[in-house]
């Protein structure tokens, strides 16, 4: 970027849209007193993300009701450019028989093998979404 440019704020409504055009994403949380990062697929459930982990996991462990961080992104390392958005919130482990049934019903498929029968969602308090913009004066000589 070049001196003065400024990432660029967008709204909640197009941080969700873009969010959602994502699968993977990053929950940020507490690990032995350090913060650590763990990949995960989700979907949007409104403005909170959900994922599946396994029974006696010690990730969902813990993360359930613990104040995280969610990151999905899109960049594109060609152009210099892209956009994040970033959930905040507190991570929630889903015992409802009926809430489970219905977010199974919104087709988050683990990636990760084994049986991931156990809900996470973040439920959100804050969502900021930046984009880092691309201007063809920013071009490096070869």
């Amino acid at each position: 970027m070049t001196v003065g440019q400024r990432m660029e704020h967008f709204s909640e409504a197009e941080a969700l849209d873009l969010a959602a055009t994502v699968p993977i994403g990053r929950i940020v949380y507490s690990r032995y007193a350090l913060p650590a990062v763990f990949i995960v697929n989700f979907r949007l459930d409104g403005r909170d993300p959900v994922f599946r982990t396994r029974k006696g996991s010690m990730f969902g462990a813990g993360v359930a009701e613990t104040v995280v961080a969610f990151e999905v992104d899109r960049i594109d390392e060609a152009a210099r450019d892209g956009w994040y958005v970033t959930f905040l919130g507190r991570a929630k482990l889903i015992t409802s028989p009926a809430e489970q049934t219905r977010l199974a019903g919104l087709g988050v498929d683990p990636w990760a093998p084994g049986e991931r029968e156990h809900f996470i969602k973040i439920v959100t308090e804050k969502v900021v979404g930046r984009r880092i913009p691309h201007h063809p004066d920013d071009e490096h000589d070869a």
